[in-house]
Order: C-alpha cells, then structure tokens, then sequence
C-alpha cells in the first residue's frame, strides 16, 4: 500500500471520462449524460481516495484492553 496507487487511479479516473466524454451519443440530453459519467467517475474516486487515506494513516490507533491478558 503506498500513495502512488492515488495517482495511479486518478489518472485512470481521467482516462475513463475523457472516455465517457467522447463516447457520448449524440442528442438532446448529450451535456447531461455527460455531465452524468463525469460525475459519477470524480464521486467513486473521492470515495475511495478518501476511505484508502484513511487506511493508510489513520488517526486513532487501536489500543490494547488487556481482555485476554493470556494472549498479550
């Protein structure tokens, strides 16, 4: 687990909605569907960058309670 692995994704993330972005059909509603795909992208990436961060440094470490003081 390292932090390159953010960069690595979001550069995926880029390359998938320049995708969406061009692959659009054509019509009415073609901003909307973009703007849709765009969106959706950039939201799963933040979800997930943010949840991996807090994984790889967390604030509050875990502390011992001592309920099996066997095991310790």
């Amino acid at each position: 687990m390292s932090g390159y692995n953010l960069i690595w994704v979001f550069i995926a993330g880029i390359i998938a909605s320049a995708a969406g972005y061009v692959l659009t059909p054509k019509g009415n509603n073609q901003t909307v569907i973009r703007t849709i795909i765009i969106m959706t992208i950039a939201c799963c990436y933040m979800s997930w960058a943010i949840t991996y961060l807090a994984q790889l440094h967390p604030l509050i470490f875990p502390k011992k309670t001592g309920l099996r003081p066997h095991l310790e």
